[in-house]
Order: structure tokens, then C-alpha cells, then sequence
């Protein structure tokens, strides 16, 4: 039994290790952002497209891994996962122009299915007394790895050629290619199955459109053109999918599961927790980073700024095992709200204490302990929802929805930083506090989402080891 668990840590271990090295794309060419034109060769706004073509395939690629994962075996896909990064990082550290560049950021952004597959294989590799803290571990490595990569990246890109972040990047995935190969067990469990292509696609067209236009509606003018024809256009092929999904005997996503009050509530409360956890990680920065002339900025580097939050993604990861503990005592219900609460809170704190970096320290931290313990209940309470067979499906769903709420948090933010800058030609001191109250109500409204899921009680069933969940109605 020691060694039973032993080797299920060592897999748990290895899967952080997958789900920081994966995560760390996210932040890692921030700190060159503003030099991207010139190392490149091209204009500010084909620029931008580095940063937002990964998130966008990682938002479109989470709901598709899941359900490869659940059709061919979750090992597989977290093997193909940790290539493509390796892949994707080589392409970036040879580029030197954008279109490789932006192949290779896009394959980065593919990595990301890693993550809700690992989550979803955890139920299957480890004993259920280490199940809770395993998940809570693996969901906190999504907000640890961009926390610890903004300073890293930032030291690189100042110490070493630009090039650096790419081989850094590669290195950490070849190592974890040779980690999963070795360490990760080859469970069984695959469903086997026909890929849905048709919603594949339809589900990555409709999204890359409504995403392109939220993330973009700020730099283009939310009243242009391209910014309405990708928002209209992105609802309607969504709702195209969602019609031909339903008529599918195999679906890419089963949206009657979805539709289950405690999945899509569940999902509705990712978007709000998602909102309030990128809302902090966009805010922060800028106003440590603002220079002290202005009355309200801080006047602290790019590295300085990365210091100053990296114990935001340690609270995270230490949380974990917090968020278990309350998971066991009180349900995944109840221990969401509560991350949802604490993360209301720590923009409260910001809201009053924005005054030095050592305020704003303490208000990152307190709302990362909060997306420490929400994110690690999110997928818990969404797999004891939906069969076994289609977890990891369910659980790339849910990583889709957090992806919507902190690309719609990046879009809000943005429009109420720039529409108060004054002639000092920064945003103003109400449009931080703006920003913080903002997220505070958008962490808040989680609480009340989740609220309303219904109680489920997970019970063993007789002589068969399975574990049946049962939901009770709210108030029933």
C-alpha cells in the first residue's frame, strides 16, 4: 500500500511539474511585449497576436483534450500535450519573424490540454483518500505557473538574449515529455469512439471568434466592425454547434450533461471566479509599475512588479492541500464559495490598500488564496457530476468557461483603464479602484452561482468499490 501510494504522488508530482511548465507560456513573453514590433519586424498590432493566439488555442483546446482523453486514454493525450510543447518551444527560440512565431505560440497554446486531462486522470491513479489535495495541486499549478513565470521570464529576457524564454521553455517540456514517458502509469479506461470532427470544428471557429472579438473589442472600438461581425458572428456559429451537437449520437461535448443544474452552474461560477482571478493579475502590475509622479503608481520595474506577486502563486499552491482538507470536511460546494469569498476579499483589501507595494503583496495573496481553493473545488464538483467515462471531457469544459471569464476580465479591464486616462497619459486613481470593485463583484456573484448547485453526497455503493453520487435539490 506505501509503495501504491508513493508511486500515485510521484504521478501527482509530475503532473504539477506538467501543469506549471504549460502555464508558465502564458506569462513568458510579457516582459518583451513592448519590444515584440522591433525583435520581430512588424507593427504593434500583428504584435499583440503573440500573447493572444495562446490563450485562444488554449481556450479551444481544453473541451477537445478532454474528449480525446476520455475516448483514446488520458496518458496519451498528456504525452501528445507535452510534445507539442516541446515542439512549440523550439519553433518560438528559432523564430525570429511572426508568422513561425506565431506557429509556435499556438502550439504552446495547444499544450494546454494538459492540464484538465491530468486532472481528470487523477480520479483514476491515485487513492481516493489523496484525491482532493492531488486535484486542488494540479488546478493551483494553472494560476502558479503565470505568478512564478512573470519574475523568471522577466529576469531571462533581462539576463540573456530573448531567445532564452524559448530554450527555457523547451528544456522544462523535454524534461516533462521524459517525466510523463516514465513515471506517469498507462491506465486503462479508454472509451474508444469516432472523433466528432464537425463539432471540433464549429466549437473552435465560433470560439476563436467571439474571443478574437472581446479580446480585441478595446484596441478595434467595440461599436467597429470587426469587432461586431466577430462577436455576432462567433454567437451564431455557437449556436449552430450547440443545434448539431445535439443531433450527434457521439458529441464532442454533450451538452444535455452540461446543461445538469450542478455542470452548468458550476461552469457559470468558472466564469465569474475566472473574471476575478485575471482581473488582480492585469491591475496589479500596471499600478506597481506606474511611475511615482503620477500620485497613485508605485514606480517599480518589471521584475520588481513579477516579485511582488510570485507569493501570490505559492499562496495558491499552499492552499491546495487547505482546499482539500475543506473539501472533505464540508463538499466542493461549499469550498468554492469560500474560495470565491476570500478572492472578493482580497480585492476589497486592494480597493483600501493600494498605497505601497507591500499592500497590494498582501491584497495578491489574499486573492490567491482564494483561486487556490476555488479552482481546486471547480473540478471536483464538476466531476462527481458527470460519468466517468466522460471526466475529462467535463472537466475541459470547465477549464473553457475560467478561459472566457479571464479573457472577458482582460477586455473589461482594459476599457476601464483607458477610458480614464488623463493628460498625464495614464488611467486614474478611481480607475484602479474601478477595476478592484469590479472584481470584487464578480468574485461575489460566484459565491451566489454556487449557491444554488445542488448538494451532492458522494456514498460508497455496495461490494463494487464505485463510488455513486447522488444530488439533492437546494432546499429540497
Amino acid at each position: 500500500m506505501e509503495t501504491k501510494s508513493s508511486r500515485a504522488l510521484l504521478t501527482v508530482v509530475v503532473l504539477c511539474f506538467g501543469g506549471m511548465s504549460v502555464s508558465l507560456t502564458q506569462t513568458l513573453v510579457i516582459p518583451i511585449q513592448g519590444e515584440l514590433p522591433s525583435l520581430l519586424g512588424t507593427s504593434v498590432a500583428n504584435a499583440g497576436w503573440v500573447v493572444t493566439i495562446t490563450l485562444l488555442a488554449a481556450a479551444v483546446v481544453m473541451p477537445i483534450s478532454g474528449r480525446l482523453g476520455d475516448m483514446f486514454g488520458k496518458p496519451r493525450v498528456i504525452i501528445t500535450s507535452a510534445g507539442v510543447l516541446v515542439v512549440g518551444s523550439v519553433v518560438c527560440a528559432m523564430s525570429d519573424s511572426l508568422a513561425p512565431m506565431l506557429a509556435g505560440r499556438a502550439l504552446q497554446g495547444l499544450a494546454m490540454g494538459f492540464i484538465p486531462v491530468s486532472i481528470a486522470l487523477v480520479r483514476e491513479v491515485v487513492p481516493a483518500e489523496m484525491a482532493n489535495t492531488a486535484i486542488a495541486a494540479i488546478s493551483a499549478t494553472l494560476g502558479v505557473g503565470g505568478a512564478i513565470g512573470l519574475p523568471l521570464s522577466a529576469w531571462v529576457a533581462q539576463t540573456f538574449d530573448w531567445h532564452a524564454l524559448f530554450w527555457m521553455s523547451a528544456i522544462l517540456a523535454a524534461l516533462l515529455l521524459v517525466l510523463v514517458l516514465t513515471l506517469v502509469p498507462k491506465v486503462q479506461g479508454a472509451a474508444g469512439g469516432r472523433l466528432d470532427l464537425g463539432g471540433a470544428l464549429g466549437l473552435a471557429v465560433g470560439l476563436v471568434a467571439v474571443l478574437v472579438g472581446v479580446s480585441k473589442g478595446n484596441e478595434w472600438g467595440w461599436t467597429d466592425t470587426r469587432t461586431v461581425g466577430a462577436l455576432v458572428g462567433g454567437v451564431v456559429v455557437l449556436l449552430l454547434w450547440g443545434a448539431f451537437e445535439l443531433r450527434q449520437a457521439a458529441p464532442l461535448v454533450d451538452l444535455r450533461v452540461s446543461a445538469r443544474r450542478p455542470v452548468l452552474l458550476t461552469n457559470l461560477a468558472a466564469v465569474a471566479i475566472g473574471f476575478g482571478m485575471m482581473a488582480q493579475s492585469i491591475v496589479v502590475p500596471q499600478l506597481l509599475q506606474l511611475p511615482e509622479s503620477t500620485g497613485h503608481g508605485l514606480g517599480q520595474t518589471m521584475l520588481q512588479a513579477g516579485l511582488w506577486m510570485a507569493p501570490g502563486g505559492l499562496v495558491m499552491m499552499a492552499f491546495a492541500p487547505v482546499s482539500s482538507r475543506l473539501m472533505t470536511a464540508f463538499g466542493a460546494k461549499r469550498t468554492l464559495m469560500v474560495g470565491a469569498a476570500v478572492l472578493g476579499v482580497g480585492y476589497l483589501v486592494a480597493f483600501f490598500l493600494m498605497n505601497a507595494p507591500w499592500q497590494l503583496l498582501i491584497a495578491s495573496m489574499v486573492a490567491c488564496a482564494g483561486v487556490g481553493i476555488g479552482y481546486a473545488a471547480m473540478p471536483t464538483l464538476i466531476m462527481v457530476s458527470v460519468p466517468r467515462n466522460e471526466a475529462g471531457s467535463a472537466v475541459g469544459v470547465n477549464g473553457l468557461m475560467r478561459s472566457v471569464g479571464t479573457t472577458t476580465a482582460a477586455a473589461v479591464m482594459a476599457t476601464v483603464l483607458s477610458g480614464s486616462v488623463g493628460a498625464a497619459g495614464v488611467p486614474s486613481r478611481g480607475a484602479y479602484e474601478l477595476c478592484f470593485l469590479i472584481g470584487a463583484i464578480a468574485a461575489f456573484v460566484g459565491v451566489a452561482i454556487t449557491a444554488l448547485v445542488p448538494h451532492l453526497h458522494t456514498r460508497a455503493t455496495a461490494g463494487t468499490g464505485e463510488r455513486a453520487t447522488v444530488a439533492v435539490e437546494a432546499g429540497a
